[in-house]
C-alpha cells in the first residue's frame, strides 16, 4: 500500500535512507550520509514523501521523494529490494505528475540501468558540488 507519510514513520523512513545511502553509494564516505542523517529526518517530515507500507507486516518497505516534478528520491530496504516496490513508487509517481526529473549518481549503476529501463533518458551529466561525483539529470516525459 502506497500513502503519505506520516509522522510516527519517520524513524523507519530516516533508517531505510541512511541504510540505502550507504549500501548504494559505497563511493561516497560514509560519514558524508551520518552527517545528514538528522537533517534529511527534519526534512522529511516538510517534504512530499509517500512510502510503501508492506500490508502484511505493516512495516515501511520503500519510500520516494518528491519536490513538484523532481524525485528526490526513492528508496527500498535492503531486504525488501527486487520485490518490485521500487517500481510501484515510481508508477505512482508517473501517475501524478506527467513528466519527472532525477539526479542519479553515475556510479551507481543499478540505479541507472533501473531509470532506464523506466523511459527515463539522460539530459544532463553533472558534479554533485556536495560529494564531487559525476552525476546524471534523467528526464521522463508521458
Amino acid at each position: 500500500m502506497i500513502r503519505k507519510l506520516q509522522e510516527s514513520d519517520i524513524d523507519q523512513v530516516a533508517d531505510i535512507w541512511l541504510d540505502t545511502n550507504l549500501k548504494a553509494h559505497d563511493f561516497i564516505p560514509a560519514q558524508y550520509w551520518k552527517d545528514h542523517f538528522e537533517s534529511v529526518k527534519k526534512m522529511l517530515l516538510q517534504s512530499e514523501v509517500y512510502v510503501y507500507e508492506n500490508e502484511t507486516t505493516h512495516n515501511i518497505d520503500g519510500f520516494l521523494g518528491l519536490s513538484a516534478n523532481y524525485i528526490a528520491g526513492i528508496f527500498v530496504r535492503s531486504n525488501a529490494q527486487s520485490r518490485g516496490i521500487g517500481k510501484l513508487l515510481l508508477d505512482f509517481a508517473k501517475a501524478k505528475k506527467g513528466h519527472l526529473t532525477l539526479s542519479v549518481y553515475q556510479k551507481n549503476a543499478r540505479a541507472v540501468k533501473f531509470y532506464q529501463r523506466e523511459s527515463f533518458q539522460i539530459q544532463h551529466k553533472n558534479i554533485d558540488e556536495n560529494t564531487g561525483e559525476k552525476e546524471y539529470t534523467m528526464i521522463w516525459k508521458q
